[in-house]
């Protein structure tokens, strides 16, 4: 069951790539890129993560836009897709960049700098 989740994941992270980037037409959705998409065992739920781009605000505008598009993206797929269910759509800011960001951070802090060392 947990290889048809992945793979539904991934044909659901691409379609929507393409219904975001070519369909949704609500102003405040900005540059988005979907990064993965976790749909649970039951079917009823799928996050989608998402990096987007510009201030606080404009990320959160981004984020409201996709909710209210959210039922428009899920009819959608209904419809391309030949599943038994369409899981709900749930949009969710993707970290990952900046947790990898605040790790490379602290090793540097952390580790000696082995480019100070290689220069003598």
């Amino acid at each position: 069951m947990g290889r048809r989740l992945e793979r539904l994941g991934e044909q659901l992270r691409r379609e929507l790539a393409g219904l975001i980037r070519h369909q949704v037409r609500d102003p405040d959705v900005g540059s988005v890129i979907v990064t993965g998409v976790d749909v649970t065992s039951d079917l009823w739920l799928a996050r989608v993560y998402v990096q987007t781009t510009g201030t606080e605000g404009e990320q959160a505008r981004t984020l409201a836009g996709l909710t209210r598009a959210a039922p428009f993206l899920r009819s959608t797929l209904g419809k391309n897709l030949h599943i038994r269910r369409m899981p709900e759509l749930r949009f969710m800011p993707d970290d990952s960049v900046q947790a990898g960001q605040r790790i490379e951070e602290i090793l540097r802090d952390v580790l000696p700098d082995e480019a100070e060392g290689e220069e003598e």
